[in-house]
Parts: C-alpha cells; structure tokens; sequence
C-alpha cells in the first residue's frame, strides 16, 4: 500500500526520495549519451592498436633485407635528404629489429614525409606523408570526434559520466544476499531477462578495466588533463642544472597532430636551449656533434632496442634521444628515457627517466602504454577482449532498453522508482565526488538532477514522456 502511494503521489516525495530517485536513475540516463561514445572509443582504439602492432603507428615498419652491419646515421639521413631536395632533417626512427629500415622524417614546403631507408646500403625504400594515414585518422576521432576542442569537450563529459556508468551499475548489480551466482550469467533464462543478466555480469568483469581506460584518457583531455591534471603533474624543468629554457614546451615543439610523441608528463615542460656552457659531461670535448656522435652517447648511457633523435631546428635547437613505450619503442613503460643534448658542446643539459615523473606522471606512463597495448601480445590480448566486451555491454543495454519500452509508444522508459530505497546517501554522494573530481561532467549531472527533480517533478506531460 505504502508502494502504491508513492506512486500514485509523485508530489508527496520527500526530497531525500527525489535525491535517489535522481542518483539511481543516472545510469539509464548517463547510459544514453555514453553509449555512442563508448562505441566510437572502442571500434577506434581497437583498430588503432592493430595498425600500431603490424604497421607502426608512422607506418613505420618497412621490411628489408637484412644485412651485416648498418651505416653510419649520418649516412642515412643524407640518403633521405638527397632523395627530397630542399627538405630539412626532423628525426631519426632507430630499426626495431634487424630486418626492418630506418625511417628519417623531413620537412619540406608542404608538410613532414617520412623516408624508409635501409640501414645496411642507404638505399631509400619508401616514402609517404606523415601523419596522413588510417592511424592518424582514427586518432583524430578517438581524441576530437573530428570536431576539435568540442569533439574533446563532449568525449570528456562521456569519459567522466561513464565511470557514472559503472558505479551506479556496481550498485545496481551488487548482490545484497552475497550470492556467487551474480558473478556468473544466468543463460536458463529467456528474453529480456538474459540480456540483463550477460549485461551486469559482463559489465562487473570490465568495470574495473574501463574505469583505467577512462581516467587515462581523461588525463589526456584538453580541460580536465591539461588544466586540472597535467599542470599540476609535469615535470620541472627547473631540476636542469641552470638550464636556459625556450618559450617551446615538448608538447609544441616535438607533438604534430593528435598522435602523441611526448611522454605525458614532459608534454608541459619548456625545452632547453642550445648556446651555453651549461649542461654536464656527455659528448668528449671537441667531438662533432652529429647524428653519429649522439647516438653513440645515446648507447652510452644505456639505450638498448630502438631509440629516436629528434634535430635541433634552429641554432638554439637541441638534439633529443627519447624512448617510450608509449611511441612502440619498447614494452617498458618504466625503462621510459628523454635526454637533451647541446648542438654545439655535447653537453647533457636535461636527461629525464621514469623515476624523474611525478607519481600521476609514472601513472600515466604505464596508463597509456597499457591503454594502447604497447606492453606486449598479453595487452594486446587483454585489450582486445575488454573493447568487445565494451561494445557488447553497450549494444545490450540499448536492447534491455528497447524491449522495456512499451511496443508502439514513443517514450523515453526511464526506469522507475524502486520500492525500497535504503541506500539514496550512498548514490548522492557518488554524483557529488564526481562532480568535484570531473567539473564538465559534474555540470551535466547537475543539469540532468534539475531537469529530473525539478521539471519533471512539476510538468506531468514531460514526465509521462520520459516515464
């Protein structure tokens, strides 16, 4: 009977009830603008990972004969500058197996081409744009939906309503009589009650995994990473010895596109200059300093598998020897190593490893190569699963909701209130971490409890549409 008042009286609800009413409804709600986006994310991602893993995220993975001892860098990069005339030298790509090439990348007037070359004859084998192939597509729809600042906007509302997502459906799914069977799906069942069943169940064994996929995405967003996370976490460039620093960051001087080529907790830091006595021992005294020298200080200090040099650009540039996991160098997040070199003394004058980064740096470090399945064929494993699991769970939720909504009626089928509603503090305070931990989201969470308490409250006809 009690039941039966509370919803026959929507008006007699006290503001405790509306508060749950609002919280356990979020997830039917926060479900259908995630949907989409979860979708996207992880059809993208997926394929993402694959060209990374069989082509290189520059398609980089040229296969060549394999020979008995490479040629000097110099030599190679020579060999790319004089199949483009006019072009300037940006980086060397190391090999990273003995039957691959090397890739140079160079600027010339239009935009960056990226040369393979054989390490073993200096011979140019291939040459394409940069930047300009399926990867660098899909990452530009991973990151922005192709909209710029605003596809980034609305993907961070998406990643931050959906660990919404999951903990409103771990608190729906929890099982109050601590029974084993919720971990297993219930396949004797028929209809819509099986869909339910294979959508919790399945979203319990990938919340954990989805909530590290989202929070390491949101890291790299344009408002929450950048403004809240990133500022806060980057390395300090004032730890070089007396450094001069460019007006440059890594992020604006080695960064081109959305695909990303600085470790996430450098991407803020100013770049060193080239021009002083500052700096500590790295090249001998007097030694050239060339593509030959530095990568023989690069395998000096301990680089080992495929590395990258980036040119100095200007007079003030700096050669930079970097390797991340994150760049398919290695499949060690933590082995993760960016070193600055004088142009014109050899000097060392910024050498940054993992245990440099700030605690959110080395998260980040290992987030983003596990988010991009760059620790090898077990993550690419894993991550393939857990992205078909991401898009069952989401195409079985639309089915639950579409075999809920009464046949013919053009309704929204929000569900409705429960009759029981002992833990509502529980579900306020989740939307209230939240919202102080993902401002954009937690400004949508606020609109949608105001439009749910608020107007569908007081306008019986929109509540008769929503319901």
């Amino acid at each position: 009977m009690a039941t039966s008042q509370t919803q026959s009286a929507p008006s007699a609800r006290p503001l405790s009830e509306k508060f749950y009413f609002a919280a356990w409804r979020w997830h039917f709600y926060a479900g259908l603008y995630v949907i989409p986006f979860l979708i996207v994310l992880a059809v993208t991602g997926l394929i993402m990972m694959y060209i990374a893993l069989f082509d290189g995220r520059d398609g980089e993975y040229v296969t060549i004969p394999q020979g008995e001892t490479a040629l000097p860098i110099v030599a190679q990069t020579q060999a790319a500058l004089d199949h483009l005339p006019g072009a300037a030298l940006v980086e060397w790509i190391g090999p990273k197996a003995d039957d691959r090439a090397a890739v140079v990348r160079v600027a010339v007037e239009d935009g960056q081409r990226m040369v393979a070359v054989d390490p073993y004859t200096a011979e140019v084998v291939e040459v394409w744009d940069r930047r300009a192939g399926w990867y660098d597509v899909l990452t530009d729809i991973h990151g922005t939906l192709l909209l710029g600042d605003l596809g980034d906007r609305l993907i961070e509302i998406a990643a931050g309503l959906g660990i919404v997502l999951v903990l409103t459906g771990l608190y729906l799914w929890w099982p109050r009589g601590r029974s084993a069977a919720a971990f297993l799906p219930n396949l004797a069942a028929r209809g819509r009650a099986l869909w339910k069943s294979l959508h919790a169940v399945t979203g319990v064994y990938i919340s954990l995994l989805l909530v590290v996929f989202l929070v390491s995405g949101l890291a790299w967003s344009g408002f929450w990473g950048e403004r809240f996370v990133q500022a806060w976490s980057s390395f300090p460039a004032q730890k070089w010895e007396a450094v001069p620093l460019s007006d440059s960051t890594h992020a604006g001087h080695m960064n081109h596109g959305a695909t990303k080529d600085v470790p996430w907790a450098l991407e803020q830091t100013l770049m060193p200059e080239s021009g002083s006595d500052a700096g500590l021992t790295g090249l001998p005294q007097g030694t050239p300093v060339n593509g030959n020298s530095v990568a023989a200080l690069a395998r000096a200090l301990g680089y080992e598998g495929r590395f990258r040099i980036v040119f100095p650009r200007n007079d003030s540039g700096v050669f930079t020897i970097n390797q991340d996991s994150m760049s398919n160098d290695s499949h060690c997040p933590t082995c993760d190593r960016t070193v600055h070199v004088d142009q014109f003394t050899g000097k060392i004058l910024g050498d940054v490893k993992f245990a440099d980064y700030s605690l959110a740096g080395k998260s980040m470090a290992v987030g983003i190569a596990f988010h991009e399945g760059d620790l090898g064929l077990w993550n690419v494993v894993l991550n393939t699963v857990f992205c078909l699991a991401v898009i069952f769970t989401c195409v079985s939720g639309v089915v639950m909701w579409l075999k809920r909504r009464p046949a013919g009626a053009a309704r929204l089928a929000a569900p409705p209130l429960p009759a029981e509603l002992p833990f509502w503090k529980g579900a306020v305070l989740i939307g209230a971490l939240v919202s102080l931990a993902f401002p954009l989201t937690g400004l949508v969470l606020l609109a949608v409890l105001a439009f749910d308490v608020l107007l569908l409250g007081n306008i019986p006809a929109l509540k008769r549409a929503v319901s």
